[in-house]
């Protein structure tokens, strides 16, 4: 598993041509328009307590590495800044860039570095150090899906101190959204063995990392404005369960990411703020359709998509907290196909098209899952219960977390799996499911997806660009390999004193650096 997987839990999606050719620049106020906790004046000092989640065995400290658990992404997320991050009112806006400006091919993209960046220890940042964190970046094993279209160090260069330059192969007109997860910049030729004390350019500074916890500082110089916190301690909970327990007896002030169980069991203090973030994390199962899976056949993937009940499964695996989904990805896209009709559960339908298909019935199938997040493995659980009903034996196999990704993640016929973005129709198309995808969960090649996509991407013409973004929804929800049944609500808790908590959702609702306590 790669960084960009695990970073898009907490990151969203595109932004629409028009608004990219415009050549973006002070956007609509960042993550952090939507304010938690109240009116009032901002206050400045104190230290906020958060809790993530995370397990000891998958801590990491590398910007550029693989993302395992959320309490190390928050403590990088804070201390090093990516070229841009989501927006309230558009969905990219800029962060260590502060514009971007597209050819007439768009092809190449030239982004200009804020003024007044600078390294925690002083240092300007100029566009070579940022230059060199994409090569590296680039040069992960999953460099490709993380850039896709940039195919080599050539591709990325510095025009003067002020400005990086970026050469795709291929005109992509929302090339922006790639910037706002995994960018992390570092100092030009930071070694691998100083990553645990290289300075930043975030909001906050590194005070000490201990196993997972951290204490971040001020950066009273941070070019991006005030902060208003002293600092900032994030402590590393395995469970959900522990988190909230230890919010609910004081040790902790927020709760991140905390899951619908804790919220109901929050919901009847008056002296803990239960945060939503509508639709904000996609749970769906992923059915391999490559040669040689038992799912290889459309109308397989079709009967699997016909015996879940969407209402049950919002209902009983997220508690209400959360919205039925139609097998589509990117839900809260402006483009988000709307009209394509909602499928319902049909038991009929699914029997028949398993017979058509000479799906052995006589087989157990494995569904693999973890329990990296709240509801994933009840949702397998439940989901295979249903399954049963039209005569499918699904057998639920839980697996630690890192082994997943390891030995399932993209390789599976039959496993669930999480994304913490639903903003962009188009994100999911070019990170998951075109066919050169370096993170194909499915290993679907479709050609006329494949067409779709690149005329989506390809040109700035409004009607052509919504038509084919309406045609690659429709391929999608008609054969694609996922079964999305719903949209889990994000939910912090946290308690009455923390205001101006973000509200967005994915990498926006980590950007803490308006947050101060009452």
């Amino acid at each position: 598993m790669d960084i960009d997987r695990r970073q898009v839990l907490w990151a969203g999606g595109a932004m629409g041509a028009a608004a990219l050719l415009a050549a973006c620049s002070s956007g609509d106020g960042g993550p952090t328009d939507g304010k938690a906790g109240g009116d009032g004046a901002p206050k400045s000092g104190g230290t906020l307590r958060i809790g993530a989640l995370g397990r000891a065995g998958a801590i990491t400290r590398d910007p550029h590495g693989t993302q395992a658990n959320e309490s190390d992404y928050l403590v990088i997320a804070l201390v090093f800044d990516t070229l841009a991050m989501p927006g309230a009112k558009t969905n990219t806006v800029p962060r260590l860039a502060a514009s971007w400006e597209p050819s007439a091919d768009l092809k190449t993209w030239r982004f200009r570095l804020a003024e007044g960046a600078a390294f925690h220890d002083g240092t300007p940042v100029t566009a070579e150090d940022v230059v060199w964190s994409l090569r590296r970046l680039r040069a992960t094993p999953s460099g490709a899906a993380r850039l896709p279209g940039v195919k080599g160090p050539e591709s990325i260069t510095a025009d003067g101190a002020g400005t990086v330059v970026i050469v795709s192969d291929h005109a992509n007109a929302d090339f922006p959204l790639l910037t706002r997860l995994a960018t992390f910049v570092l100092k030009k030729d930071t070694p691998d063995s100083a990553l645990d004390k290289a300075p930043g350019t975030g909001p906050f500074k590194l005070d000490w990392y201990r196993g997972g916890n951290a204490r971040l500082v001020r950066n009273d110089k941070w070019y991006g404005g005030t902060v208003r916190l002293d600092a900032i301690e994030v402590t590393m909970f395995e469970t959900p369960q522990a988190m909230a327990n230890a919010l609910l007896a004081g040790q902790i002030d927020v709760a991140s990411n905390a899951g619908a169980v804790a919220a109901r069991t929050a919901a009847t203090r008056k002296d803990i703020q239960v945060l939503r973030r509508p639709d904000d994390m996609a749970m769906p199962i992923v059915m391999r359709t490559a040669a040689g899976s038992p799912f290889a056949d459309p109308r397989v993937r079709e009967a699997m998509r016909l015996v879940v009940d969407r209402d049950a499964m919002v209902r009983q695996v997220l508690s209400g907290y959360g919205t039925v989904a139609n097998d589509i990805m990117g839900t809260g896209d402006p483009a988000y196909a709307k009209d394509v009709p909602q499928r319902k559960r049909d038991l009929e339908k699914a029997r028949k098209l398993l017979a058509e298909a000479n799906f052995d019935l006589s087989k157990t199938y494995s569904l693999v899952t973890t329990e990296d997040v709240s509801g994933l493995a009840e949702s397998a659980t439940l989901f295979a219960n249903q399954a049963r009903e039209a005569g499918i034996k699904v057998e639920v196999v839980k697996q630690e977390s890192g082994a997943f990704w390891d030995k399932t993640w993209k390789t599976g016929d039959l496993y669930t799996t999480y994304w913490g973005t639903n903003d962009s129709v188009v994100f999911f198309a070019s990170k998951t499911m075109v066919s050169e995808a370096g993170q194909n969960e499915a290993g679907w090649n479709d050609p006329a997806f494949d067409a779709a996509y690149r005329t989506a991407t390809a040109t700035a013409d409004e009607k052509e660009r919504a038509a084919a973004l309406k045609e690659l929804q429709r391929i999608e929800h008609e054969r694609s390999g996922y079964l999305l049944w719903g949209m889990a609500d994000g939910i912090d808790l946290a308690v009455a004193k923390v205001k101006g908590l973000p509200t967005l959702p994915g990498y926006g609702r980590v950007q803490l650096e308006h947050a101060w306590l009452a």
